[in-house]
């Protein structure tokens, strides 16, 4: 039986990536983000597209957003060489989860319900190590000397975009933009929504649980 191929939804600091994770262990799925893929993908030869530029890259070199053409092209790539997947970051609006609908059939497609107090709360108190990139938070995951890094003695930083004005902006976009794909896709049969807001652990098992009856 071929694996299998999950869409994870939801806002940011929902927990799409640690869940992921625990999905790419657990089935031996890929994890495609569009992050990934467009950094993986910034030399893609894209001039047939007709756009203003020739590769991804030089979008992103010059920090524009990259157009949905190029972004459902690249997705498109990379779902066509995973055998099973877990999708993270994408469709991020309407056109791009009507654009997904002719490149592959979903399995099991998840929501992760998280109140927007809480979402504040988790990105805002999120604290990275400036050298090596590992993540802690200030009530949840401290490390064991304040503002130090316990893997490589870095200093620990509020990035820019966790800061609580940025934060609320990146929230009121995904409401803008990708809760009408939430909307778009609850009365299918493969749809779950999972509370979020439960330990890491249940929310694993809730995930678990939804994959495996889905396949």
């Amino acid at each position: 039986m071929s694996q299998p191929k999950i869409l994870l939804l939801g806002p940011p600091g929902a927990g799409k990536g640690t869940q992921s994770s625990n999905l790419v262990s657990e089935f031996g799925v890929e994890h495609v983000t569009t992050g990934d893929a467009l950094r993986s993908n910034k030399e893609m030869d894209i001039s047939d597209l007709g756009l203003e530029y020739d590769t991804p890259g030089e979008y992103m070199d010059r920090g524009e957003l990259v157009p949905d053409e190029v972004v459902n092209a690249i997705v498109e790539k990379a779902l066509t060489s995973a055998d099973g997947f877990v999708l993270d970051g994408y469709p991020r609006n309407l056109d791009q989860a009507e654009e997904l609908e002719s490149m592959t059939e979903l399995d099991v497609i998840v929501s992760l319900s998280v109140s927007e107090a809480e979402l504040v709360d988790r990105l805002t108190g999120r604290r990275v190590c400036s050298d090596c990139g590992e993540n802690y938070h200030v009530e949840f995951d401290q490390p064991e000397k304040a503002g130090v890094c316990d893997e490589c003695g870095g200093e620990l930083i509020q990035r820019e975009d966790d800061q609580e004005k940025a934060v609320r902006n990146r929230l009121e976009v995904f409401a803008e933009n990708t809760e009408p794909v939430i909307d778009y896709y609850s009365d299918r049969d493969a749809f779950v929504e999972i509370d979020g807001e439960q330990s890491l652990d249940d929310v694993w098992n809730d995930l678990q649980a939804a994959v495996e009856s889905a396949i």
